[in-house]
């Protein structure tokens, strides 16, 4: 399979710790549509692959940097 489109989003995550147990962080959430060999067309998501979610805080500043707020 080959990625042809990707969509990413700013997404609130739920990220619970012992002392916040509903804390929430801001993560970039990515929607990949992939194309194989013989035309078939497939959507993939943070469902399917957890990496999907990016937490890293210079991901979503990133992300923040080109998008309008």
């Amino acid at each position: 399979m080959e990625a042809v489109q990707v969509w990413a989003r700013l997404k609130e995550f739920y990220a619970p710790e012992e002392d916040d147990p509903v804390r929430t962080v801001e993560t970039v959430d990515l929607t990949v549509e992939a194309v194989n060999p013989q035309g078939g067309r497939r959507v993939f998501t943070s469902r399917d692959y957890p990496v999907f979610v990016l937490t890293d805080p210079a991901a979503v500043a990133f992300f923040k940097h080109f998008t309008k707020q």
